[in-house]
Order: C-alpha cells, then structure tokens, then sequence
C-alpha cells in the first residue's frame, strides 16, 4: 500500500482568518508492495491487445464491403481467435501474480507480429494499408524492454515485412480505398501508441513514487529503531540509580513517621509513589518503541479504550462514545496500540485544558476500526501542522514534552497498517483520528499474496 502525505488549507470567502488544515499519513505494515516494471508493462500490454483485437475484428468485418474480391475469411476469423485466446491465456496468467521478465513482453510483443504478419498475407501483404502497424510494436518495444529485445523486435518485424514481399495472396482494392485505408492506419497507429506510451508512462511514475515512499519508510523505520535503542540504553542506565533513590525514600518516610512530621512523610511518599511512576515509563521503554516484536492478542475496542486511559489524569474528564464498536474484537500488538492511543490523548487533554472534555469515538468501517481524539483546545495552524509529528518538535511549555508523543504513535499505527489523520481548525480545536485494521496479521497475509508483482 502507498505512503500518502496531504495537507490543504482552505479559507472560507467571509472569513479569511480561520482556516482548515488536514494532514494525513497512511503507510502499510510491511514493505510496501511495488509491482516490478516489466509487470506494469505487461499488464498495460494485455490491454492494448484486447483494444488492438477488438479493431482487427473491426477490420474484417468493414472489409467484407469494400474488398472486391473474396477473402479467405475463416482464417482470418481464426488469427483474430487466436489473438483473443493468447490474451485470455496472458490475462489468467498475470492474474496469478508472477514474477513478469522483460522476455516476457518480448515474447508476447512477437507473437502479436507474426499475427499481423499472418493476417496482412492473406490480405495483400505490403500493399495492405496496415502495413504500418508495424511500427506501434516497434514503437512499444522501445519503452516496454530493453534495448536487445527491442531490436530484436525491429529485426524480426524488418524480416516479416520482407516475407511479405516475397509472397501473399492478392489484395484488389481500388486506389480510392487504398488511399483512405492508409489514412485510417494512420490514426489507428498513432492513438494506440499515443494512449498507451501515455498510460504506461503514467503507471510507471506511479511506481516510481513508491519506490519513493518505500525508501523514505526504510529512512524512517531506521530512525525509530535508532530511539528505540536509546530508550532501552537510557531505561537500563537509569534503573540503577531510581532505584537507590526508591530505597533512599523509603527510609526517609520511616525515619520521619518517627518524628511525627506529617507533611514531610507526605513528600516522602510523593517521591517513592513519582520514582514508581518513572520506573514503570522505564519498563515500557526497555520493551522497545513500537509494536516491532510484540506478539498479536484479540482484545475488544472497548478494554483496549480502557488501556490507553490507564495513567490518564483525571482532568480534563476523558469521554468515551463508542457504541456498537465497544464490543468488536480486534487483533493487534495491544500494548503498543494502547501506549499509542494515551500519547494521543494525554496531547489532547494538554491542549483541551480543565474546562473542556476530551472525546473518544469509535466506529468500525469495513475491516477497519476508526477511533478519534477530539479536543477543544486553541488548535493548530498551517505552519504548526507542516511540522507536527517531527521528532523532537513540540508546541508544549519547556519541560512539558519532548516532542516524541505523536512521531512513535504515528510510527505504531503505520507499523500495522494503520492511518493518522489530523484535522485541526485553529480556536475551535482538533480532531485526531486512527484507523487500524481489525486483524493485523489476516491484512499482513493479504498484502503477502498480493505482494507478487502483477
């Protein structure tokens, strides 16, 4: 599946100063599946040939009118049979997703010439306007292989030509008819090679940006392995010293419950209850950032809800309407999915403040589940969305975030496949919605079978 980036403002014509931001990141949880060339080739080759039989066909059929002597029509009904069955044969054949070689095209490219060669001998041979058709296969050959098929093409139809003039049955038109045939060749020549250079040249970009994305996915997945090694370095480092500290408090409570000072015992356990708190952090860092390596569980949307809003604070109030899709059940790394979920709705309560609540909604969409983070914060402007989600970029106060939260979920739900949308209207808040699919490892599975380039 394809990496896709979009951001559009739009400005309403009464209200120039309020504007609409949408930024979208889809990605696919495994590498993403780019045909190789010369399957696009074929695939675009397989059309052509459905439109180049259709208008042989055509021919034989215009023909019956303007020739004026008989013509060995059965066969020529049979070559155009033989067409279709090849391109039948050739669609079953790349339905099955194989690995397509340029000799491949090649191969199917000559067929189509020693059919045209065998229909122009039974119609006129050189003399037959359609002669030029020799040229779309010649021309095609140039972009669709490489340079030694393509001029073994150019050889073989410059051979076929040269047969025909040796021998072919008679073709007795009259120079009027003749005249207009070349004309109609013409046409017919160049829209075949115009719409189908165009299309292939079109589905080749395509795969180019692909190839793109993947790269960028490979640059990016790079980076997030790199910070999960710095957490699980960072969390074993510093579960040493949490620890004396965690032991150190815990003697300072009792030493001061003897001296009978409330207060003090308080931020004594204030500081054994917030050192618990860091080292629990520090125990999901150790697992790692993501959900890369950890085991798929079936868990309902509703306790997968539940988790993320473990840890959440009490206020801004967190309000879940989930509705039928409570109850669905979902296959994913919960875990990871869950610490991804609280990091997007701590953000939001952060952004909401204690005055407005934070909606969780949720619905289920084909074999998709949808959840969104709904806050009633200032929201975010164009220049602040070009940015969010950039490692170490963050709009919160100095020493509230390290501007982490939003790159590794965004990071966790494209490592299952998942999309991350936001959609911010800046004084009326933001709308953050994530879709995973309902069974990670079944969409994994899928895109395995199709992964084979067509």
């Amino acid at each position: 599946m394809r990496h896709l980036v979009e951001a559009t403002t739009a400005a309403g014509a009464d209200d120039r100063d309020r504007e609409r931001v949408r930024w979208r990141v889809v990605r696919s949880p495994l590498p993403p599946v780019i045909p190789e060339r010369a399957a696009v080739n074929a695939s675009w080759l397989a059309r052509l040939r459905w439109a180049q039989i259709a208008g042989q066909a055509a021919t034989v059929l215009v023909a019956t009118r303007l020739v004026e002597q008989p013509l060995p029509w059965w066969w020529l009904i049979l070559l155009v049979n033989v067409g279709a069955l090849s391109n039948m044969v050739l669609e079953v054949w790349l339905r099955r997703r194989p690995a397509v070689r340029d000799w491949h095209v090649a191969g199917i490219m000559a067929i189509d010439v020693a059919l045209l060669t065998a229909l122009l001998y039974l119609t006129g041979g050189p003399l037959n306007p359609f002669g030029s058709l020799y040229l779309v296969q010649i021309a095609l050959a140039t972009v669709l292989v490489r340079a030694a098929f393509s001029w073994a093409l150019v050889g073989l139809s410059f051979a076929c030509f040269g047969l025909l003039l040796i021998g072919h049955l008679p073709l007795v038109i009259s120079e009027r008819t003749h005249t207009v045939g070349m004309w109609v060749a013409l046409g017919v020549a160049s829209a075949f090679i115009v719409t189908f250079l165009w299309r292939v040249t079109a589905a080749l970009a395509d795969r180019e940006r692909e190839l793109e994305d993947a790269r960028n996915l490979a640059a990016r997945q790079e980076r997030l392995a790199s910070l999960a090694t710095m957490a699980a370095g960072a969390a074993h480092e510093l579960a040493t010293p949490l620890g004396t500290v965690a032991l150190v408090a815990k003697e300072l409570e009792r030493h001061l419950a003897g001296a009978g000072d409330p207060t003090l015992v308080e931020d004594a356990r204030l500081i054994r209850e917030q050192v618990g708190r860091c080292r629990a952090i520090l125990d999901q860092m150790a697992g790692g950032a993501g959900a890369a390596g950890e085991s798929l569980s079936t868990v309902s949307v509703a306790a997968l809800i539940e988790e993320a809003l473990t840890g959440a604070r009490i206020e801004p109030k967190v309000v879940r309407q989930l509705a039928d899709a409570g109850v669905a059940t979902i296959r994913l790394p919960a875990r990871a999915v869950s610490q991804a979920l609280r990091s997007l709705i701590t953000n939001a309560q952060d952004a909401s403040g204690p005055s407005h609540d934070v909606v969780i909604t949720g619905a289920i969409r084909a074999d998709v589940l949808a959840i969104d983070v709904i806050d009633r914060g200032p929201g975010m402007s164009a220049e602040l969305l070009a940015r969010i989600g950039e490692p170490f970029f963050t709009t919160k106060q100095p020493g509230r975030g390290m501007g982490l939260g939003l790159y590794l979920a965004r990071a966790v739900f494209e490592g299952i496949g998942g999309a991350l949308l936001i959609d911010s209207t800046p004084g009326q808040g933001t709308r953050i919605t994530v879709t995973v699919p309902l069974d990670v490892e079944a969409r994994a599975r899928r895109g395995s079978r199709s992964g084979r380039p067509r």
